[in-house]
């Protein structure tokens, strides 16, 4: 609660959930958690809005489509009022509308509806446990006021879909127009209600008994607004289904149309035209690097300030969700652990505040945001980001060309990437590229990290924001005998430019390795075990890790280990696979044992905590020890390749020159950031299998991760009308 009060916000969302409190009736309801938590809320001046149903159908003894589900909700709702008389504002069912149709028409959450009746008879049982819930409110609290939220989408289509996507335009509308009694005869859709099993008095009980928001809550997400197009053969599979009797694609808008919809601020407009109720943007949040998170919330923000000089009544944007969310890229349907960071990550053993929260303070202080990144534009407006040929048709909102949001085009500072000829180096260019970073690559000539003149030249001449340094000495062989210059690259190298660094204020970004333990222990060493290296290779690394710190603080020292990627073939993974595919031995260790690193997972993570300013020590690895003998196993056998003639020897059989810790695996204290080995290896081969057949599609992203929150959605869209 105090994290979220150092945010500067002035309400949260909190979850009074009715299954958490009182899953098996009043009598039994404990509400110690939420007296805290809530007693905490009320000390640091931050007023909550009390949401007693999120997506969910309560407690197991009933369901959304169970009539007793709307008196039973309210009889918790008069509970939650007598005990916190003082709580004023109240979101009973969470996206009711929304809920629905995951629940009753797309059969993906309970109680698994696929048609429309199932749907509608969710749609209304909540929206009648809203009206009942926030009367057993007002019974206690005359002033509680009503924040209805739902998802704000718009639907396109080519001709031959107009008539469905005009349906699903008119369906949006209808849990807000129930509670508002706006559904009688005359409404577009009477005729589809009373067809699919509303009963007229039923619906006119709404238009009796109204209920409207005191502020309509508009939940925004790259996913609201949809493509509907009856050439299938244009869109990828998994966005193929059936509309209205018609085979079609159903696609956001973002993936398909070759001019970006203009975003919420026209949403914003559509709804206050049609209701004049006040509004609140209750959830706006992007499954995307930290980058893309900053710019989205940047744009739904001053989309916002521009509906209120419109005279739109906008009263708050939320950031949705302060502590993150998991497996919501598959909408809860599977335990796959997948995590989508907001203002705080939980993956540390205490939340760490990520670029989202220092965004939030200047937002709430009424400072303009300062984060370098958000300059460039987000992935959904960006050349690259359709799955399709871009489609732009008269239906198509081409009429605005949008940035964005107004830092987009505006000086950017960028990343500076020391090793222009290294692995890492590369891999760090080929992935600023692709998440829109600006970024200069350099080599020794263009800045010898070992020399002060010719860093402080590199920056003043790029003003960067930050610096990364993926060069140095990696040849751990041959550093036995080559000390000298070992040390200048990965000890005297480093330390310069953390000086530098530290005079000019800005983030570095430099790496060790594993290899400054000495093997002794036989368990994953994390961040504060004792560096006790064997090798000279392993001391330059230790030694640099004391200078950088030492002369800068604020920089994040991130040590790893085995790399593997799809972008070189030199590292020990390609050339496994490339000598088993020809038929010829391949030896490798069994006896030391390591934590693969996928590169462009390293690179990834890597970037989003230099965007969130980390700084000290951090393990980054895949995370699965292993030996190298296993290892290459593993990936044959993902890759479908003979493992015969691999041979598992002895460490000591591969004449290695420097002395190598027989166990070296890393785990971490500060979070696990990246996916699992298996994950990785999946991508790593299917990504070489493509650059073997010479596509050109990289999965530089975790399998598991989209950059749509609601993809699940696609292709399961049921008949309309």
């Amino acid at each position: 609660m105090a994290r979220f009060a150092s945010l500067g916000i002035s309400q949260i969302r909190y979850p009074l959930l009715w299954e958490r409190v009182a899953p098996a009736g009043l009598a039994g309801a404990d509400w110690r958690w939420c007296d805290q938590r809530l007693h905490a809320l009320r000390e640091a001046g931050v007023t909550p809005i009390a949401g007693l149903v999120h997506h969910g159908s309560g407690p197991r003894h009933t369901c959304l489509t169970d009539p007793a589900f709307a008196a039973g909700l309210a009889e918790y709702a008069g509970a939650v009022a007598a005990r916190y008389p003082w709580i004023t504002d109240y979101t009973p069912v969470n996206e009711p509308l929304t809920t629905a149709r995951f629940s009753g028409l797309y059969g993906l959450w309970y109680p698994h509806g696929r048609d429309d009746r199932s749907f509608l008879r969710a749609l209304l049982i909540q929206c009648r446990a809203t009206v009942l819930a926030m009367r057993a409110i007002r019974r206690v609290n005359p002033q509680a006021r009503l924040i209805q939220t739902d998802d704000l989408g718009k639907t396109y289509s080519t001709p031959a879909m107009a008539r469905c996507a005009s349906f699903y335009n008119e369906r949006r509308w209808l849990a807000w127009d129930l509670l508002c009694g706006k559904v009688d005869p005359g409404h577009a859709l009477w005729g589809y209600l009373t067809g699919h099993g509303a009963d007229p008095a039923e619906l006119l009980w709404f238009r009796d008994n109204p209920c409207p928001p005191d502020i309509i809550g508009v939940n925004y997400y790259v996913t609201s607004e949809r493509w509907l197009d009856h050439r299938v053969e244009r869109y990828p599979a998994h966005f193929r289904g059936d509309a209205d009797g018609v085979h079609c694609a159903d696609i956001e808008t973002a993936r398909a149309l070759a001019t970006p919809t203009p975003g919420i601020g026209p949403l914003l407009q559509e709804i206050w035209d049609r209701y004049g109720i006040a509004l609140a943007v209750t959830e706006a949040h992007i499954d995307a690097n930290r980058e893309d998170q900053l710019r989205w919330l940047l744009e739904v923000w001053e989309a916002g300030q521009q509906a209120r000089r419109n005279g739109v009544d906008l009263r708050a944007v939320t950031v949705w969700a302060l502590l993150g969310s998991f497996d919501w890229n598959c909408l809860v349907t599977a335990c796959r652990g997948y995590y989508e960071p907001g203002p705080f990550d939980v993956r540390a053993p205490l939340p760490r505040p990520t670029a989202l929260a220092a965004m939030m303070r200047e937002l709430a202080a009424g400072r303009a945001p300062t984060h370098p990144v958000l300059r460039g534009q987000g992935w959904w407006r960006r050349a690259g980001r359709c799955l399709c040929a871009p489609v732009a048709t008269p239906e198509a909102p081409t009429s605005i060309t949008a940035d964005g949001h107004s830092l987009v085009g505006t000086a950017s500072a960028p990343i500076l990437i020391a090793g222009a000829t290294g692995t890492l180096g590369r891999a760090f260019a080929r992935i600023c590229a692709r998440r829109n970073l600006a970024y200069r690559l350099l080599s020794r000539q263009q800045m010898d990290i070992a020399d002060p003149v010719s860093v402080e030249r590199a920056m003043q001449r790029y003003q960067p924001w930050a610096v990364i340094n993926a060069s140095g000495y990696v040849r751990v062989d041959e550093a036995e005998n080559d000390v000298e210059r070992c040390f200048r690259d990965n000890v005297a190298g480093p330390a310069v430019l953390a000086a530098a660094c530290a005079r000019h204020r800005l983030h570095l970004t430099t790496f060790s390795s594993d290899l400054v333990f000495d093997g002794r222990q036989q368990c994953p060493y994390v961040e504060s075990d004792k560096v006790t290296p064997i090798n000279i290779y392993g001391k330059s690394k230790a030694a640099a890790e004391r200078a950088v710190l030492e002369r800068q603080p604020g920089a994040l020292v991130v040590r790893t280990s085995s790399f593997f990627g799809p972008w070189d073939s030199h590292n020990f993974l390609t050339q496994a696979l490339a000598s088993l595919e020809s038929g010829a031995p391949f030896a490798a260790a069994s006896d030391i044992t390591v934590t693969p690193t996928y590169v462009p997972d390293l690179v990834n993570a890597c970037l989003d905590l230099a965007i969130d300013k980390e700084s000290g020590l951090w393990h980054l690895t895949n995370g699965d020890p292993l030996t190298w003998a296993e290892l290459a196993g593993k990936a044959a056998r993902q890759a479908g390749v003979d493992a015969s003639r691999l041979e598992a020897q002895p460490g000591a059989a591969c004449r290695y020159l420097a002395p190598r810790p027989a166990y070296s695996a890393l785990h971490t204290e500060r979070g696990m950031l990246m996916p699992g080995l298996d994950d990785a290896l999946t991508r790593y081969v299917q990504l070489r299998g493509e650059q073997a057949r010479g596509d050109h599609i990289e999965l530089a992203q975790p399998i598991h991760c989209t950059d749509t929150r609601r993809q699940a959605e696609t292709g399961r869209r049921q008949k309309a009308s």
